[in-house]
């Protein structure tokens, strides 16, 4: 059954979606799990309409299925969604991390000291979710740095289903190790100034998702939609 605590501190509709999109994310609702409105409004003691508004959201982001006089169910994986918010990031991110190797400051260097710490923390401790939010936090960071803050919110207008990879990847130690090696890298090459350097790292860097895919295919085919 599914579980939902809500603070109740917001309105209803803006906890719950942020609760549902959250779990779809990370993976704790997998592609394919049923989801019903009444259950969920009982749960919370709510009518369904609420419910109804946030699954409505929520298919339109395409993480839910709504199928009429079927269910509703948590949407696959969009490979081609997921290819296109590779080529997003990939495109502005070599761009703006170019920019901040050219315009450090010595600001910058604790900042980004800091988060490689948190992740150094989370990689050890196993912790997924601490090391997604410090992952988060390095790329906004870097593109901060570049005098480009706003890029960073389109990037994350689109790459959802993107992130649902990533989530999924970082279920293995193996991987956080890597990622955080790869991101240790990078930063030296920032705070040196080297430009091309950066550029290469954070190019291979996002590149990893489609090493990512290609597991996740093998292990969890069910979880995609067919490759197109």
């Amino acid at each position: 059954m599914l579980e939902l605590a809500l603070e109740r501190r917001e309105p209803i509709t803006r906890e719950l979606y942020a609760a549902l999109r959250q779990q779809i994310l990370q993976g704790a609702m997998p592609p394919g799990m049923a989801i019903s409105e009444a259950p969920v409004a009982e749960q919370l003691n709510v009518s369904r309409t609420p419910v109804r508004e946030v699954f409505r959201r929520l298919a339109d982001e395409g993480l839910l299925e709504i199928r009429p006089q079927i269910g509703t169910f948590v949407a696959p994986i969009r490979l081609s969604a997921v290819r296109d918010g590779q080529f997003v990031r990939e495109t502005l991110e070599c761009r703006t991390v170019r920019m901040a190797a050219e315009t450090r400051n010595p600001d910058d260097r604790c900042r980004l000291a800091e988060t490689i710490e948190t992740q150094r923390r989370a990689v050890v401790a196993r912790d997924e979710v601490a090391f997604f939010r410090s992952d988060e936090s390095l790329h906004c960071e870097l593109t901060r740095m570049a005098g480009r803050p706003a890029v960073w919110s389109v990037i994350q207008d689109v790459k959802l289903q993107l992130d649902r990879v990533r989530y999924l990847s970082f279920s293995g130690q193996d991987w956080l190790e890597m990622l955080l090696a790869e991101h240790e890298h990078l930063v030296e090459c920032v705070l040196a100034g080297d430009a091309d350097g950066a550029e290469a790292v954070m190019r291979e860097h996002l590149r990893t998702v489609f090493t990512a895919i290609d597991r996740l295919l093998h292990s969890k085919p069910d979880f995609f939609t067919p490759r197109r």
